[in-house]
């Protein structure tokens, strides 16, 4: 596809740190301290657990939810997607493995069992590609699967049925992308997506990169792509608040862990970059993991990917309760019309039960 340069930009806006990420980072290691192995912080618990940080969660959440192991024995759970049917299957769960470059389908009452393999790219050089498969997982407006295909550096369209694959695009001005993460879809159908380096060997240093950049994009039918952000580190989970006014990007960055949020304006192009969670006091605590992953419900309720578990926040920041197993948490996905939440829990995908009607 043809890449669109007279309306990129790169976000800018004063950088305001919430005064809530410092009660943020105390509560939430409050719910993850137990968890942790000692002296091996991405060990697994062996049970996970909420920690009820605000009484409004129980709206969310039953006091007596239990949290459901539905999958086990991967090398890394990314990407949930809930198809709500299909294929005469009923509906089913999707989640990605980009190490083992599979993509596996859940339907409740079963085991996951592959269905895509490769997910990804096939073929590619272990000394130069760490994360083969696909990432993060959407369905665009025709129901066909999107995905961030990290090994093979592009988005690609996969037909449910068939599992037809075509790519939609992989470069930016002529020059591959690095590596895309994650993805959301808005209601004109366009694609916002991210493309840190993690699908490279060397990251940053790896000769296969062409792009100096690690970009924040946006794809519309006709119109190509266009860089959003160009300034961030290690951009990874993505999504738009529900009456898409607002974008948020994950930072996977070590010394400076946070989720950005930004101001969309008529096109659906941002400005006023803020940091939006400061996810640095989490990590200095000993929380495992980075901001990863995240969801945001019909009422804007967030779900995102902390330090020390699965955080579920208002959209104020404010934080409700905290999904912890004292190792990372990637990703999430709702699902069963908006009765359960999914969650990619290092070698493990988890179940849990929500509240029906929660969202209204």
């Amino acid at each position: 596809m043809q890449d669109t340069d007279d309306r990129r930009m790169t976000a800018t806006g004063r950088i305001a740190l919430d005064r809530r990420s410092v009660v943020i980072g105390g509560l939430a290691l409050l719910g993850t301290a137990r968890a942790a192995v000692a002296g091996a912080p991405e060990a697994i618990a062996v049970v996970p657990r909420i920690a009820r940080l605000s009484p409004a969660l129980g709206r969310m959440i039953a006091p007596d939810a239990v949290i459901e192991t539905i999958a086990t024995g991967i090398r890394w759970a990314e990407g949930p997607l809930w198809v709500e049917a299909g294929q005469g299957l009923g509906a089913y769960l999707l989640f990605a493995d980009p190490a083992a470059n599979i993509v596996r389908r859940w339907r409740k009452g079963g085991h996951a069992t592959p269905f895509l393999d490769p997910s990804g790219a096939g073929g590619t050089d272990p000394k130069r590609v760490r994360e083969p498969g696909a990432n993060g997982l959407a369905l665009d407006h025709a129901g066909k699967l999107l995905i961030a295909n990290s090994g093979g550096r592009s988005i690609d369209r996969v037909d449910l049925v068939t599992r037809r694959r075509e790519v939609l695009i992989d470069r930016y001005r002529g020059k591959r992308f690095n590596s895309p993460n994650d993805l959301h879809v808005a209601r004109d159908g366009a694609i916002y997506f991210t493309d840190p380096p993690y699908g490279l060997v060397d990251g940053d240093a790896s000769p296969d990169k062409e792009m100096a950049i690690n970009g924040v994009y946006r794809w519309t039918r006709g119109g190509g792509v266009e860089l959003l952000d160009g300034s961030l580190t290690r951009p990874n989970g993505i999504a738009l608040s529900p009456d898409e006014r607002r974008l948020y990007v994950s930072v996977s960055d070590e010394v400076a862990p946070r989720i950005m949020v930004y101001d969309l304006d008529s096109a659906g192009l941002p400005g006023n970059a803020r940091v939006w969670l400061d996810a640095k006091p989490m990590k200095a605590r000993g929380g495992a993991g980075l901001p990863d992953g995240m969801k945001v419900a019909r009422d804007g309720t967030l779900v995102c990917s902390v330090p020390g578990g699965m955080m579920i926040l208002t959209p104020e920041a404010e934080p409700l309760g905290l999904i912890s197993t004292g190792a990372p948490i990637a990703n999430c996905a709702f699902g069963e019309r908006g009765s359960a939440l999914y969650l990619t829990a290092n070698d493990r995908v988890l179940r849990v039960p929500l509240r029906p009607g929660w969202q209204g």
